[in-house]
């Protein structure tokens, strides 16, 4: 999210009965330990095949600016004088790359949005000359027919469906200042000419974070109505498969005034009323140290990464946006179409396995309340990428992405709330008929025990510092090989009882768990 930079001024929750009970330290058994029932854990509900998905930013496929890499040698950044400070140019993205696919693919199948705030200003050059040396006026960034095809081929090979958003600054716009399908006719229309589709579309990147360089003048939430009711009319006829999602608007798990102007609810609430297939918002928990430094209100800093407050972050937009959801588009699925650990381009910490936590609490807590995919803002990127955008190697959370993709099923169960220290979830197994698979996140200082009383199959990632971007599995570095494959991911047998250290993650596979919710297909 490209976020305005502003002026910065100076629960121990219940545990479900049925299925999960906590068993004070004992002599023989030091440490807290909860025993589990795996059996008996109750069915919640079901989420997307896809509900793991990605952003890859549409400046992967014009180039363009982005967020500037943090120097290694800098400790922190104060609060920048101008947006454009923290800024720095890039190339597209080589999305060829067999490495890139190959781990992308690893996590398939999933959705890949082709989104951000370049979306919002892009020129389609509807001909297959060289790319424009300038974009004409109205626009920011020219997007080649190369250059979109790179992104259909891409999906194709890692086995994703495409979301986007399209253009909306005064280059499309008629003399009322009305929005025109004047690129995303051409666009969509090439789009099928390569046997390609966009499976879903946000019509505009954060209405309520405005940018200068693409939104008209005054832009307000009867202007976004207009728009995307003209946005409709056109879809309807140009591609009647294509879901329209929406408001797509900015939210974050701090106040900042600029954002709080216009809300969610104005833009549902505004006329002529909009009618989204799938509700959609961006969440991040902070502002990254590039727009706030990690000390203060607006940021995060890597003492507080474990912290129950920042976990639950989350929970406060998603609650609200579900009873929007509820109130303007009844039964329409909830996506999080972008999201990371703070605005502005990530933190400092975010490629190691400290964000791990984050990653995956999210994951599964908003799974448990509702959300139906979430779009994790980067596949890659310099500092947020689960994939660093340079060297395409993994960073720390594409090692939590995999086993979330091989371990947990899409059928949600209830293995209590999170409890300070320890946030437990449980789905059922993928891939086999009444297993279940329970993710442990020990976030701690001592050591937890989960006693299952089956054996069990432990995947335990770890690091020797928590801001290493090397992840342990089981005790060993898990990197590429030497052939540029995934190594081996392979599990410690258990019996009926697994010790999670402090600051560690256990994913913990029951096979013979014969959960009746799970045998169900």
């Amino acid at each position: 999210m490209k976020t305005r930079i502003v002026s910065i001024a100076a629960t121990v929750a219940s545990i479900a009965t049925w299925g999960m009970t906590a068993v004070a330290a004992s002599p023989e058994s030091p440490e807290p330990r909860v025993d589990i029932r795996p059996a008996q854990l109750p069915y919640l509900r079901t989420i997307d095949e896809r509900y793991q998905s990605f952003q890859v930013g549409m400046s992967h496929l014009t180039g363009g600016d982005t967020w500037k890499t943090y120097d290694p040698k800098a400790k922190g950044a104060g609060q920048p004088a101008s947006l454009e400070g923290v800024r720095e140019a890039r190339k597209a993205a080589d999305l060829s790359s067999p490495r890139l696919r190959r781990l992308t693919a690893a996590l398939a199948p999933l959705y890949i949005r082709y989104g951000g705030t370049t979306s919002n200003s892009v020129y389609f050059q509807d001909n297959d000359a060289p790319a424009l040396a300038k974009a004409p006026d109205g626009y920011s960034v020219v997007l080649t027919r190369a250059g979109w095809k790179r992104g259909l081929d891409f999906a194709k090979a890692v086995n994703a469906r495409v979301v986007t958003g399209f253009t909306v600054s005064s280059g499309v716009r008629d003399a009322a200042g009305t929005w025109t399908p004047r690129m995303a006719a051409p666009w969509l229309a090439y789009t099928r000419k390569m046997g390609g589709s966009i499976y879903a579309a946000e019509l505009i990147n954060e209405p309520n974070a405005p940018d200068s360089k693409s939104f008209p003048k005054g832009m307000d939430a009867a202007t976004f109505a207009r728009d995307y009711a003209a946005f409709r009319a056109f879809a309807k006829h140009a591609a009647p498969a294509m879901r329209l999602a929406g408001p797509g608007v900015a939210t974050l798990g701090i106040a900042i005034p600029n954002l709080d102007a216009l809300t969610p609810e104005d833009y549902l609430a505004a006329s002529p009323a909009p009618k989204f297939d799938i509700l959609s918002y961006h969440f991040y928990g902070a502002l990254a140290e590039r727009c706030a430094p990690a000390g203060s209100p607006m940021g995060i800093s890597p003492e507080n990464a474990l912290s129950e407050d920042w976990l639950a972050r989350p929970d406060r937009q998603f609650q609200r946006h579900r009873m929007l959801r509820d109130r303007f588009a009844p039964g329409a699925p909830i996506w999080i179409t972008e999201t990371g650990a703070a605005a502005c381009g990530g933190t400092r910490w975010q490629p190691t396995f400290l964000d791990t936590f984050r990653y995956l609490d999210t994951h599964a807590r908003l799974a448990k309340q509702g959300l139906d995919a979430m779009f994790t803002h980067a596949l890659i990127s310099g500092s947020n990428g689960v994939i660093d955008e340079k060297t395409f190697l993994p960073n720390a959370d594409y090692w939590a992405a995999l086993l979330w993709r091989r371990l947990m099923g899409t059928r949600v169960l209830d293995a209590g709330s999170p409890a300070p220290g320890l946030h437990l979830y449980a789905h059922c197994q993928r891939g086999s008929a009444g297993g279940v698979t329970l993710l442990a996140l020990n976030t701690g200082t001592e050591g937890r025990t989960i006693s299952t009383g089956l054996p069990a199959q432990v995947y335990r990632l770890s690091a020797s510092e928590l801001q290493s971007p090397t992840v342990l599995l089981n005790g060993k570095p898990l990197a590429l090989t030497a052939q540029d494959r995934l190594p081996a991911i392979a599990p410690q047998a258990s019996g009926g009882e697994v010790h999670l250290a402090p600051a560690s993650i256990g994913f913990i596979v029951l096979p013979t768990a014969a959960n009746r919710s799970c045998k169900l297909r």
